[in-house]
């Protein structure tokens, strides 16, 4: 684990152009075909963070990764059907929206979603991702929520792995090949993992 690490809630005031970017690099083969191009998908990203519904790990001060959550009806990214059209026009806005509804996630009851980890290439394989984990895990607890659900691609096995050291069982695959070559995965495994008294601790080093 990098000791210089620290966890805090929130996208840090003047870091949203950074976390648009980890964002994209994490997740751009699936954003793409409905974001893109890459500048603009990073720019509409970062006008349009929720900040409070995120946690991040910071390394000597710079965000070095991400973990953004759904909560009461707001995500991590934002922006709405009107901000798309503003962005990319009518003409092209449309089919763009009908993309991004393909990706909805919406939370059952006293269910927190995440919307995924992105951790900076420098800084992969340092425990990282853990961190996020468990204060994402902290979040569901002081929310009430009884499970943390999230899904994760076929072709994104280092993610799921990580998702299975820390407690994350998958529930059920739905196969998606109408998407592999629009967006580059066949298949989407939904994951859950249950909120337990313990998770509302936090360790010193994310306070």
């Amino acid at each position: 684990m990098d000791t210089r690490s620290v966890v805090r809630r929130g996208v840090p005031e003047g870091s949203e152009a950074r976390v648009a970017a980890l964002y994209w690099e994490a997740f751009g083969r699936k954003l793409g075909a409905a974001l893109n191009p890459p500048d603009k998908a990073r720019a509409f990203l970062a006008a349009h963070l929720h900040r409070d519904r995120a946690v991040t790990a910071l390394v000597d001060g710079e965000v070095a990764g991400v973990a953004g959550y759904r909560l009461d009806g707001r995500g991590l990214t934002g922006g709405g059907a009107s901000d798309v059209l503003a962005a990319y026009g009518v003409v092209r806005g449309l089919p763009r929206l009908a993309l991004l509804g393909l990706l909805g996630r919406r939370p059952a009851d006293r269910e927190l979603v995440m919307d995924g980890i992105a951790v900076a290439p420098e800084h992969r394989g340092t425990g990282i991702g853990g961190l996020l984990l468990r204060e994402i895990a902290a979040v569901a607890a002081e929310a009430g929520c009884r499970r943390i659900r999230l899904d994760v691609i076929d072709v994104n096995p280092r993610a799921r792995a990580l998702y299975e050291r820390h407690g994350f069982v998958a529930v059920r695959t739905e196969k998606t090949p109408y998407l592999r070559g629009l967006m580059g995965f066949g298949a989407v495994t939904t994951m859950h993992r249950p909120v337990t008294a313990a998770d509302s601790h936090q360790s010193e080093e994310t306070r």
